[in-house]
This record gives structure tokens, sequence and C-alpha cells, in this order.
């Protein structure tokens, strides 16, 4: 994806902003208001953070959606609110639970016997179903050139033989939809293979639990069996094994919001509360809980003056599997209630050790992910603002759908935030610009067992907790910038092409 560095030197309306933020009053004027990036300190969220490590470190090394060690760290987020004079409120649901028992196994039997490497070749999609079936392969439907809608339509499917192995090219329709067809046609598992123009297998979701395996394959790969196919009139044989738990489970989020300001323009702010099942998931996302849990801590010192609107809490559940928590919020919400929301501020991954100072695109500049709703800019700017005035860099993050800012994006709320790179690889021109090491990934102990106190970079996540704090408080006093104090009509979005870190489409 394309990044967009932006110096320091570059606005004089930042600069200017940024002296005006820190010259002192006149003499005889009124005591200055409170400054909420001074009041939250380092020490605040580094507190919460060694909590987070403690809580996963005694509850099975993880703090994951469902299990033990995400329910007490949901305690420690209520009790911290409730003693900071907040009324916290747990919100359950159910969320599809999917799980890969063993590793998944495609191979040729026949005309002539191959393994295919995991990870190299395929991957297995998340919600893909269990099987173990040897089947002859049928391409469906496949383009001549380019995307395509090869397997999004029950018609493509004609002729197709029950227990086939179906073959399609990703493009024109969701995962799920492409899973589902070939379910309904009697296929016994489905490969999905990438463009041309993508490197790699499919690292993708199916959305909901499907009845057969479902992998995404490389492009070079599913041509090659295509061709294979069409050669041996039919005679081209795979095996594909995948074993899967799936089910649903019960986790929450946790909202709380300030007693002052105006309850018809809500400025709200998330992070996730989970971490994957591999680790305690301290940079993901503890930093971005942390930072949140030391603001609310702090929010209630701006007093009537300084929270004209009403600013809302949220630390989502079940984001690792897919969103779940942050779309189950705004689904279950009113129409009425989803338009109060004037945007949505979210932060995910604060510190990662060799990351970088990323601003979400609100202004669509990089003409990379989906464009965000009319409004986004302004936050984009805000943020820009407040680093260029302190002499930081920042580069442009993309929507493409990979953290909870989602589903607001999806009924058209505002939106924006930060993050510092989860695993992606660093360029040489942002090694230059933030420092670290190129050709490295961000966190390279992204959704891993060693993503522990030591996988942050704590000034980073210093400079970016100061960040959220006065862009905050900005926008507790006043969003005209945004949404000129009007309520927003609840209006759809482009669906962006990721749920969490796996492609939808």
């Amino acid at each position: 994806m394309r990044k967009l560095l932006i110096g320091v030197a570059g606005s004089s309306a930042a600069l200017a902003l940024s002296a005006a933020m820190m010259s002192g009053p006149p003499a005889g004027a009124a005591p200055a208001k409170p400054d909420l990036a001074k009041l939250v300190t380092l020490k605040d969220v580094r507190r919460h953070l060694a909590a987070f490590q403690e809580i996963a470190d005694y509850n099975g090394g993880n703090r994951a959606a469902g299990r033990p060690g995400y329910d007490v760290s949901v305690k420690y987020v209520t009790g911290r609110l409730r003693a900071a004079g907040l009324t916290p409120v747990v919100q359950r649901f159910t969320f599809p639970y999917w799980n890969e028992k063993s590793g998944a196994v495609l191979s040729q039997t026949a005309p002539h016997k191959a393994s295919y490497k995991r990870g190299h070749d395929f991957l297995i999609m998340r919600y893909s179903g269990s099987g173990d079936t040897t089947g002859a392969v049928t391409a469906v439907d496949l383009p001549s050139s380019g995307a395509g809608t090869s397997g999004c339509e029950g018609a493509d499917y004609k002729g197709f033989t029950q227990g086939a192995v179906a073959l399609v090219q990703r493009g024109g329709c969701t995962f799920e939809a492409k899973a589902e067809r070939a379910r309904e046609a009697g296929a016994a598992a489905v490969l999905i293979f990438n463009t041309a123009a993508e490197k790699g297998p499919i690292n993708g979701t199916a959305e909901r639990a499907q009845a057969l395996p479902v992998l995404g394959v490389t492009h070079r790969l599913g041509t090659s069996l295509a061709k294979a196919s069409r050669a041996s009139g039919g005679g081209l044989r795979l095996r594909v094994r995948t074993d899967v738990a799936q089910g649903r489970r019960t986790t929450s989020n946790v909202i709380a919001e300030t007693r002052r300001g105006r309850p018809g323009n809500v400025v709200l702010l998330g992070a996730h509360l989970d971490s994957v099942r591999e680790g305690p998931g301290i940079n993901d996302n503890a930093t971005g809980s942390s930072a949140l849990l030391a603001i609310a801590e702090k929010i209630s010192a701006l007093g009537a003056k300084g929270l004209r609107n009403r600013v809302r809490f949220a630390w989502w559940g079940a984001e690792e599997e897919g969103l779940r928590g942050s779309t189950h919020y705004v689904d279950a919400l009113s129409p009425a209630a989803r338009s109060a929301i004037a945007l949505n501020l979210n932060f995910d991954m604060l510190g990662s050790v060799n990351g970088v100072r990323g601003v979400y695109d609100g202004d669509h500049s990089a003409r990379a992910g989906v464009k965000a709703p009319a409004g986004s800019g302004a936050i984009e700017k805000m943020f820009r603002w407040h680093f260029a005035g302190r002499g930081l860099p920042t580069t442009q993050s993309p929507f493409t759908g990979r953290s909870d800012y989602g589903p607001f994006i999806e009924h058209g709320i505002p939106s924006g935030g930060i993050d510092t790179g989860a695993n992606g690889v660093k360029s040489a021109g942002e090694a230059k610009v933030f420092g670290g090491r190129s050709g490295k990934v961000y966190d390279p102990c992204y959704h891993a067992r060693c993503d522990r106190l030591k996988n942050v970079d704590m000034r980073l996540l210093d400079t970016n907790t100061d960040a959220i704090a006065a862009v905050t408080q900005h926008l507790a006093e006043s969003t005209v910038a945004v949404n000129g104090h009007a309520r927003r009509l609840d209006a759809p979005a482009p669906a962006p092409s990721y749920q969490g870190d796996r492609l939808t489409r």
C-alpha cells in the first residue's frame, strides 16, 4: 500500500497553532484552561500496560475474547473507570468462534503427486469448514483476463460435478459469496486464487462458518492448476484437508461516557481490548486500550466549559475475530443513536518498535483504501497539525478495514486516528524519516507470544498519547470543523476490503 510521508516544515498553520497553544496567558488574564495532554502521563499509561501484561501472564498467556484473560481485562477497565467517577456499561454479545486445530494440507494426487506449501502456496481462510476430500478439479467461469466474477453466481456452476474441488478466481464478490455458491453446487472444497496483480496466497476470511474447506491460493498456483485440469481432461485430482473448531462464544465491549456534554453530538474514542490467542497483545492492543483508559481517568478535569460535547470511550471485544465487538455495537444502535455520533477515533497499535507515526488518511489524498466519510479529512488535519507543531513527522495510513473504524465508516460516520504499523515492511524512506530498520516489519512480535512490554516503543507511545489527548480536548469543546455541530444523517458508505487482518473479497 502507498503511504505519503509528511514532513514537519511544510505547515505554517500548524506551527502558528502550536505556538498559540504553548504560549502562556497574558498578565491579569483568567487562569489557563486545563491541558489534557499534560494531565495524562506516560506513567499512567505504563501502569495500565503492566496490568494487562500481568493479567495475561496469569491467565493462559493471552487476553483473547471469550477467554479468562479477556474477562479479567474487562474487570480491570471497569474498575478503573468507576474509580475515576465514570459509569461503565458492559455490553455482552456472541461472536462466531473459529480456530484451526491442525495445519491444512493441499496436495496433488493425480496425474502426478505434488505437495503444496502452506504460507507459500496457500492459506486456509478464516471460517473455513473442516474436511478431508480428494476430488477432481473443476475451474469455474475463469476470466480470460482481469479479475472477472468467477464463482459469484449460481449459473457459473452449470454442469458442475458434485464432489469436485471448485477452482475460482478472486474478484467480483466476497469470499463468503464464492464459498456459498460452491457449497450450493455440491463442491467438496473450494480454492480461491489471487489476481495477477497480487503476490502470495490470499489471507482471507469467509466471514461466517462454512460447511466445506476454503483455501486461498496464489495466482501462480491457481492458473497452473487450471491449465493442468484442461490438459488432463479432468484427470487432475487434489487432496484438501482442513481441521477446525467452530462455534459461538460470548464476550463483551466496555462503554463509558462523560456526564457532561451534548448527548446529541458524541465524540467516540475506541480501541480493541482483546489480544490474539498466541500472546498477551501488549502493543496490539494494550497500548491503545491503556492510552484511552488514562485519558478517561483525567477527562473530567476539563469541566463544563471543556466538555461541551459528550465524550464516549469504548473498549471493543473480539476485534481479532473480525471486528465483532465494534460491529455489534454500531449495528445495535438505532438510526437516531448512530446519527448522534459526531465522529469516531480509533487507536490500534500505538508503539510498534520499528514503527512509524501513522495518521489515518481522512481526505483520501494517498488514494489507497476506501474514501472515508466527509469530515474525516478535518480529523486527519487535527492530528497532523498537532504533530507538526512539535516537530514530529507523520505518514498516512489508509482506511482498509483492518481495525474497528470499519463499521463506523460503513455507516457514514467520520473517522480518524493513529497507528504505528503492524506486519507491513518499513521502507527506506520511512526509515530515513522515522529511524529504525528498512526492510523489516514494523512490529516483529505482531500476533506472537513475544508481544510483551519490551515490544513497545515508549517514546512513540508517549507522543501518540499526547496527540490523542490534545485532539480529544479540542473535539470535546468543538466538532464544528468535522460536522458543523449538526446531526449527521445515518447514511451507508462503501465497505472496506478487510475485516480485521483478513481480506473479505
